[in-house]
């Protein structure tokens, strides 16, 4: 159990201090992730920026991906013969919310280049694994040198579909509990973080590195 993200965060940075010296960026998954990535990038001494990519949900279970887009990209890892109007039309829907995300978060910076570099992809924890996979497909086209995910809490099937993929080098997951149902149950304060927190915490983070590079 974790008091809030702030401790998972902590807990996260110390297991990865062994990037230390390598060339980290660290991509956080918004907007729950942020505070996470934020303890970590600055441990790390390392740029933290976001991973933009939403999942598209399955026609009748949202919740359940079937893929994810990013601003120019699109990955479909369990599409099941899902209609492609529905498909074309979900996609043209998220990258509306992603474009607007993407002016909100970019205004006074840019994207990191990931290429050739090691990106620690964090979330504040994962169910399946379905729209991490999918966000990880879409990071690894832009040919980072390796790819780590790090995540307090997630079930054994999610760290097994992870770690099945060529395209990850490393899962570090905290804890791995036998009965899983959802990842809040194992927060004792799991609050939404909201847009202006995930703005002020990049700002933070992007200044920081500027003053210390």
């Amino acid at each position: 159990m974790f008091r809030d993200r702030i401790d998972a965060g902590h807990q996260l940075a110390e297991k990865l201090m062994k990037f230390k010296d390598e060339n980290v960026v660290v991509l956080a998954i918004p907007r729950g992730g942020l505070p996470l990535g934020a303890i970590v990038a600055k441990a790390l001494q390392a740029p933290l920026d976001v991973a933009l990519t939403k999942k598209i949900g399955h026609p009748s279970n949202k919740e359940y991906a079937i893929g994810a887009v990013s601003l120019d990209n699109i990955i479909l890892t369990n599409d099941m013969g899902v209609n492609k109007e529905y498909i074309i039309e979900e996609t043209e829907r998220i990258r509306e919310k992603l474009l607007k995300r993407h002016d909100e978060y970019y205004k006074n910076r840019l994207p990191q280049n990931v290429k050739d570099r090691t990106v620690i992809i964090i979330d504040d924890g994962i169910a399946t694994g379905n729209t991490l996979l999918a966000t990880i497909e879409l990071v690894s086209e832009q040919g980072p040198k390796k790819i780590i995910v790090a995540i307090p809490v997630a079930p054994n099937s999610a760290i097994r579909k992870l770690e099945s993929t060529l395209k990850v080098d490393e899962v570090i997951c905290l804890q791995v509990p036998y009965n899983f149902q959802a990842v809040g149950q194992f927060y004792e304060e799991f609050y939404q973080v909201s847009d202006q927190e995930a703005i002020q915490l990049l700002e933070k983070a992007y200044t920081s590195t500027k003053t210390n590079p």
